[in-house]
């Protein structure tokens, strides 16, 4: 099992996400709890998709961090 980074936006609309291990997997959702469902679907479909390719599945290699800054 691999741990991949996923970045939830919240957009006009609802929410989108992207994981920045995983170029061009992205999902969208109305609520934070349904975009993390269909990303979780997403990242599935997509390294599904490089095993069936024979590609190789990148290695999780993002993390992040909050940081605090005088405002």
């Amino acid at each position: 099992m691999k741990r991949y980074l996923v970045v939830i936006e919240e957009t006009k609309t609802g929410y989108s996400a992207f994981s920045p291990d995983l170029d061009g997997c992205v999902a969208t959702g109305e609520t934070k709890e349904e975009v993390e469902t269909r990303m979780r679907e997403a990242i599935e479909f997509h390294l599904d998709g490089l095993k069936r390719e024979d590609l190789v599945i990148p290695r999780p290699h993002s993390f992040s961090a909050y940081l605090e800054v005088p405002a």
